[in-house]
């Protein structure tokens, strides 16, 4: 199963030389239930390509919210695909229908680099909204609809997509 990681640049290059991204349990994003079920009337076509992009979206929204735990990132978001195995991971019983939420599980096996599929990040351009994004998370959360649009603002950048082998590269020079 497809699963995505949110993390922030610094958090990354911490972790990316112990070959441990998180321990288990890791709460990360993939294609649920819940997902599948608010996406029922898209276009069958299209449908698997559209669920993996909403799954990769919600983890870059909790990429953000890691921003604004006050860490020295750089502001841009990032997502990690990684392969992991069906049955370890678990989905929550009572997710809801919004993002986040809708396509949170449960992984019960480290995250490790082994498992690493590709890399999304932002690219230089998105770092003013991704800025105001994280000024606006408080305000988001607390019902104000032009701080939640300043936070969606971000979903207007598309994450760059690197290949897993080029991990080093990203983290000697940047994206």
């Amino acid at each position: 199963m497809r699963v995505y990681w949110p993390t922030t640049l610094s958090e990354l290059t911490r972790v990316a030389g112990s070959g441990l991204l998180a321990p288990a349990p890791a709460v990360v994003h993939a294609v649920t239930r819940t997902l599948r079920d608010f996406y029922a009337d898209a276009d069958p076509r299209d449908l698997e390509e559209e669920l993996e992009y909403v799954a990769m979206s919600d983890a870059a929204e909790q990429s953000v919210r890691l921003l604004a735990q006050g860490t020295e990132a750089p502001p841009r978001r990032v997502v990690l695909a990684l392969d992991v195995t069906d049955g370890d991971v678990e989905a929550s019983s009572d997710a809801g229908w919004s993002a986040p939420e809708r396509s949170q599980v449960t992984v019960n096996v480290a995250l490790t680099l082994d498992a690493l599929a590709s890399l999304h990040v932002d690219d230089a351009e998105a770092e003013a909204d991704v800025r105001a994004a994280v000024a606006a998370l408080p305000a988001a959360d607390a019902g104000d609809e032009e701080a939640q649009f300043a936070v969606e603002a971000c979903e207007g950048h598309d994450l760059l997509w690197y290949d897993a082998g080029e991990l080093p590269v990203l983290l000697a020079v940047g994206p």
